[in-house]
């Protein structure tokens, strides 16, 4: 009896613990740390068609289709991508990178939809 009642004590203490440390700092305010990038694309293109991202730092990048007509984000050496309808936007969260520049493509608009990320 003298055990559980000693382990549900000390359960009782970390999870108080854990819920202070989440008012006191919500996981909201940790996101707004990351930085935000905006991405859109409109009449098969990017704009802007580079993005200059910190090295070492993850990062989001908010992407708003325009149109006309659906278009797709694409990455294959950051392996990322997401498909957008006309008015969508959707945010793709990237780890911390190494210094260099990413290419991204729009599936749907090969000639003309292009870009670039550069760490820095």
């Amino acid at each position: 009896m003298i055990f559980w009642h000693s382990c549900s004590r000390t359960w009782h203490i970390a999870v108080t613990t854990a819920l202070t440390i989440l008012l006191v700092q919500p996981p909201a305010a940790l996101a707004e740390d990351m930085p935000t990038f905006q991405l859109t694309a409109k009449n098969g293109h990017f704009y802007p068609e580079t993005i200059e991202a910190p090295a070492g730092k993850k990062f989001r990048i908010a992407i708003k289709n325009e149109g006309p007509g659906p278009e797709e984000f694409e990455s294959i050496e950051l392996r990322k991508e997401t498909v957008l309808a006309v008015g969508v936007t959707r945010t793709l969260v990237f780890a911390p990178m190494k210094p260099g520049i990413y290419k991204f493509f729009g599936e749907f608009h090969l000639d003309t939809a292009k870009g670039q990320i550069v760490v820095k």
